[in-house]
């Protein structure tokens, strides 16, 4: 006999939830049992109109046998709700998280978990206290590359030298993701996965120092950033949004061991390994979707009360102190805090 899928509640219907909503198809052991929007057009299937800086335009969906609330409540409420899969804005992921603890549910937020720390490690502890699972969507840790580069490292140490970079155009597609106050700017909102995947690796550093430049006017919010960590080479975080919306999103990294280089860029999507001996190859990566490994891992959690180790929330929490860290020093014009 098959084993019960797992019903999720796609909670917010813009750029990550239609990402997510193409890759729960791919998931067998969930179930897409409500959707949840304010925007009735939405509600209809109609996500044409939804863009973002990754994958294809918008689309249409069928939620002919998927229950459509325009209101939290409404989903929360529905005792088949086994899990929410929540992709609100970045202000409203902590109180739709702890709404849903305290309905019952597990719980997958988009990345950040919180815009501060305080509600980051609170959301923790509301997590333990409700025995429900809690995991951020820090998708980075799926994507292909990333997972070929943990490996790889793990098997290569010392570390002698590492850099992560991420850049894109500011957003027009959200109007919120350019508020601060509601996304943390770029460094929040899309550097916390290379924080994030830093700290999978590392754990948190010593400290840090950083400079870059903050002109929301512009629709630029860049950082260079060094993460100290004893015994590793210097580890750099590089990136932001550059202004116009013409420029073309990217992500790539570069790590030197005392055995060779590694390096990967979005660009080419190219694994090279360069190795001490001279010798340079290309490795295959196959064409998983991170998406849809990421919603595969949190349902298996989520199916059997197990916490995710593969993306830990006191590491979410982690990542978001991190990045506390990071943007103080870029307020300070580089000086170096301690974490």
């Amino acid at each position: 006999m098959d084993s019960p899928k797992l019903n999720i509640a796609v909670i917010g219907l813009g750029f990550m939830g239609a990402t997510h909503l193409k890759a729960w198809r791919d998931v067998p052991s969930a179930r897409l049992h409500a959707v949840v929007d304010a925007d009735p057009r939405r509600l209809t299937g109609d996500l044409s109109s939804v863009g973002g800086n990754l994958g294809g335009p918008g689309e249409r969906f069928d939620f002919s046998n998927v229950r459509t609330c325009q209101s939290l409540d409404e989903a929360l409420a529905d005792r088949a709700v086994d899990a929410v899969d929540i992709c609100l804005p970045t202000d409203q992921h902590a109180v739709t998280a702890m709404a849903a603890f305290r309905a019952g549910k597990h719980v997958l937020t988009e990345k950040p978990i919180a815009l501060d720390v305080a509600t980051a490690e609170a959301l923790c502890r509301e997590a333990e206290v409700s025995s429900r699972i809690l995991m951020a969507a820090h998708v980075l840790r799926f994507f292909p590359a990333y997972v070929k580069l943990a490996d790889s490292v793990r098997e290569r140490a010392p570390v002698r030298y590492a850099f992560f970079r991420r850049r894109a155009a500011a957003p027009v597609w959200s109007p919120w993701l350019r508020n601060p106050a509601r996304s943390g700017g770029a460094i929040l909102d899309m550097l916390i996965h290379d924080a994030d995947y830093c700290i999978s690796l590392w754990g948190m550093p010593e400290s840090v120092r950083a400079r870059g430049h903050f002109d929301p006017e512009r629709g630029t919010d860049i950082i260079h950033a060094e993460l100290f960590y004893p015994g590793l080479g210097p580890v750099v975080i590089d990136g932001g949004w550059y202004g116009p919306k013409s420029y073309p999103f990217s992500m790539e990294f570069a790590v030197i061991t005392d055995e060779g280089t590694l390096e990967w860029s979005s660009g080419a999507n190219d694994f090279r390994e360069h190795t001490a001996e001279g010798e340079s190859r290309s490795v295959e990566l196959g064409d998983a979707d991170p998406f849809v490994a990421e919603l595969a891992y949190f349902t298996d959690c989520a199916a059997n009360g197990v916490q995710p180790d593969r993306c830990p929330p006191a590491q979410s929490a982690m990542a978001v102190s991190l990045i506390a860290r990071l943007l103080e020093s870029r307020e300070k014009n580089g000086e170096r805090i301690q974490c």
